[in-house]
């Protein structure tokens, strides 16, 4: 649009996929993600001139989506409860081969397991994990310590692995099975 800020349509039209993947794993619903996307976004446009001229553009934005996402589950309108049959069950598939995960996700137990957790451990696990963050660039995004990360990040996969666990092994290839 023309009155954007310079650079903004950039950034959304490289970042949006990956933004919305990660909405995705916090949300457990592809169009929840869209939506929160979207609603960050909103929250961003106005200062972007500012976030861009800064160092670390995703980290601003990252911390807008998920305190957005926090907020939103605080209210009492998103108490949704959405079923198991999830029709963006393999939206989290991977298109190198090599993908160790790949059977968890095509199988469709990871979103609907990422939904029982709470949404701050969710939020944890889906920065630390999938986002691929160090702990305190977590701790920087939430707005809390490193311990609370180590402990919410230890807590979400250890329900995951109970939750996981019986259905999914790892033999001694190091390959997981369904």
């Amino acid at each position: 649009m023309a009155d954007d800020p310079p650079g903004f349509q950039d950034y959304i039209a490289a970042r949006r996929d990956h933004l919305v993947r990660v909405a995705v794993l916090l949300t457990g619903d592809r169009h929840q993600a869209e939506d929160l996307v979207q609603a960050a976004l909103v929250r961003v446009w106005p200062k972007w001139r500012r976030v861009s001229r800064g160092e670390n553009v995703d980290a601003y934005v990252r911390r807008v989506l998920t305190s957005t996402f926090l907020n939103w589950r605080r209210r009492l309108w998103s108490r949704e409860h959405p079923t198991d049959v999830h029709a963006d069950a393999g939206l989290l598939d991977r298109a190198d081969g090599g993908d160790a995960y790949a059977v968890v996700d095509n199988a469709g137990v990871l979103l609907p397991a990422l939904r029982r957790l709470p949404p701050r451990q969710r939020a944890v696990v889906v920065l630390r994990y999938y986002a691929d963050l160090g702990e305190a660039e977590v701790a920087e995004t939430l707005g809390c310590s490193v311990g609370t990360v180590k402990s919410q990040a230890h807590k979400g996969l250890k329900a995951l692995r109970e939750e996981l666990a019986p259905r999914y092994a790892a033999p001694s290839n190091g390959r997981v099975t369904a």
